[in-house]
């Protein structure tokens, strides 16, 4: 159930956040949204730095966060997010005389298709850590009431889209966490940090980091981790 935790309340704050963006139509301010945004993405530099500094060897998070762009650069992790996001927007969405589906493709996109996502979802699994998913909820339900003020009660319809893909990846993750050593897991939970950085940049619009092509990253530092080890011990270190 703890693996569930984050999942659940991401689900609440959309829920609310949906219901409350209904009531309230275009009357939410812009200028207020964008605060709200831009305060989250200050947030994320403070926790994506706290998390990053707690690496025990630089070199470890070098290593994972370079191959990890390089991964995901060459499978074209970013590109093909964008664009499922676009494929399903023009799928759904064309041609329609309501707002509905609209809502739903991009709500989907949204809280569905970023790195927060797969970082909140696989610490949550790994640690039943749920304090990234707890900023995603927060996010995320500011963002519900925006998306529903403009386009209405489609938004709400992601909910349980939310709970089957994100809930399976904390799931999964959990699955895996009798197998990783703590020095594994401190050291992707610390190239999760760099990445956490990488979004609050993009939020703040400082510099539009493609932090999905980085993401193969947390997959691989701990294989990073046990190839430094070996090394280190085959120089008798």
């Amino acid at each position: 159930m703890a693996a569930l935790s984050g999942t659940l309340l991401n689900a609440a704050t959309v829920l609310i956040g949906g219901f409350l963006g209904t009531i309230l139509g275009d009357r939410l301010r812009q200028g207020l949204r964008e605060n709200v945004v831009r305060g989250i993405g200050l947030f994320l530099l403070a926790m994506g730095v706290k998390f990053a500094i707690e690496t025990t060897n630089l070199l470890y998070i070098l290593g994972a966060i370079l191959l990890g762009g390089i991964v995901g650069s060459l499978l074209g992790v970013d590109a093909r997010l964008n664009q499922l996001g676009q494929t399903l927007q023009r799928r759904f969405a064309r041609g329609s005389t309501s707002t509905v589906a609209e809502a739903f493709v991009t709500a989907s996109v949204v809280f569905c298709v970023g790195p927060l996502t797969f970082l909140g979802s696989i610490q949550n699994g790994l640690s039943g850590d749920a304090s990234l998913l707890v900023v995603k909820s927060t996010l995320d339900g500011f963002t519900a009431v925006a998306l529903a003020a403009t386009l209405g009660w489609g938004v709400l319809l992601t909910i349980p889209l939310i709970l089957l893909y994100q809930g399976g990846l904390a799931i999964g993750a959990s699955l895996f966490v009798g197998l990783l050593s703590d020095l594994q897991l401190r050291e992707m939970s610390a190239v999760g940090g760099l990445l956490i950085i990488g979004v609050g940049l993009k939020l703040l619009s400082i510099r539009d980091v493609r932090v999905a092509d980085f993401l193969p990253a947390i997959i691989l530092s701990p294989l990073v981790v046990a190839a430094f080890r070996r090394l280190l011990e085959a120089l008798g270190q």
